[in-house]
């Protein structure tokens, strides 16, 4: 009787001496979602993060990545519901795909709201980003760390864009957002939703003329080989990503890797942002310089050209305002002003 205490107390002294995370019942193996490969930051961003948490947890979470949105079958509009459902396990994904769920998500697709890296830093490092981390997470999903895709601009193949009037009748492949659809539609065009998978066979058969996306993916994606020949620096929205993790997964970690996983995206997406940069500022025009090599014509609107874009996408602007929050737009607003 006493050797049998004795033996049970032992094993309730191993029990609470053994680290926490030997209890936790992992996964052999974490499914992580992106849009595109490791030909682009945003690839390259999700890869680091599955090596860092590797590193930091001593392999006792493994990632796989799953580019292309191959979890559910190429449609990035599916991606947020699913990481909610457990289909996708860890994200990093676009801000512009996730807010058909998340409704705040717009507020970084407003057009002309963010004029230049300072102002998107100011909202993801601000109470604005706080306030977008808390949205998220109320929708079942545990956000964790910023990335960049980058300022969009737009492509085509038919002229030179400088002015609204120069976009009338055109059709534009544009991400799953209605948003995009408003603002493109304002601005005289004909928008046309599909997912990145079937945009460049549209692209290159001319079902569609142009097409929006940071410089880095149409680098990476070689959009002027589909006949993109023209291109209009406007800037009019900057998309940041986003580190998430499902919210059972995250809770099924101890704490001890839950903040090993946080690091990790942390550290993973100053890296990303960084990457997804290089070229592009201070005062290093290359990427810019590699799309003209291409034989592509870099057109850059001016001040006034820009403010007939403005102009015109302001309805969009104030209507989606309403859907976002005003209050939170205002925010925003505030945080860009005060931006250094």
């Amino acid at each position: 009787m006493r050797k049998s205490l004795f033996a049970l107390a032992i094993g309730a002294a191993i029990a609470i001496a053994a680290p926490v995370h030997a209890q936790q019942k992992y996964q052999p193996e974490y499914r992580l979602s992106t849009v595109l490969g490791t030909a682009f930051p945003w690839g390259k961003g999700g890869e680091r993060w599955a090596e860092l948490v590797k590193e930091k947890t001593q392999g006792r979470i493994n990632i796989k990545m799953y580019p292309g949105t191959s979890l559910v079958a190429g449609d990035q509009t599916r991606e947020f519901t699913a990481i909610r459902q457990g289909v996708i396990d860890l994200a990093v994904g676009s801000s512009i795909n996730w807010s058909p769920q998340v409704k705040e998500l717009n507020l970084f697709s407003l057009p002309f709201l963010q004029p230049d890296y300072k102002s998107a830093d100011a909202l993801m490092n601000g109470e604005t980003g706080k306030l977008i981390f808390k949205a998220i997470e109320k929708n079942g999903v545990v956000p964790l760390a910023w990335g960049e895709n980058g300022f969009r601009e737009i492509s085509n193949s038919k002229r030179e864009i400088r002015t609204p009037a120069d976009m009338k009748g055109m059709k534009f492949r544009v991400v799953g957002s209605p948003l995009f659809n408003d603002t493109f539609t304002a601005l005289g065009a004909n928008p046309t939703q599909m997912s990145w998978a079937d945009a460049q066979p549209a692209l290159a058969s001319g079902a569609v003329d142009g097409q929006e996306n940071p410089i880095s993916v149409f680098l990476g994606a070689k959009i002027s080989t589909v006949g993109q020949k023209y291109l209009t620096q406007w800037g009019y929205m900057n998309d940041p990503l986003i580190f998430v993790v499902n919210r059972k997964v995250w809770d099924s970690w101890s704490k001890e890797d839950q903040e090993a996983v946080r690091a990790a995206a942390t550290q993973a997406g100053k890296e990303e942002i960084a990457l997804a940069r290089k070229g592009l500022t201070g005062g290093d025009n290359a990427l810019w310089k590699e799309v003209e090599a291409q034989g592509v014509k870099v057109t850059r609107p001016g001040a006034a050209e820009l403010e007939e874009f403005r102009k015109l996408t302001r309805p969009v602007y104030e209507k989606w305002s309403k859907t976002i929050g005003v209050d939170l737009v205002k925010k925003a607003e505030a945080e860009i002003a005060a931006r250094k």
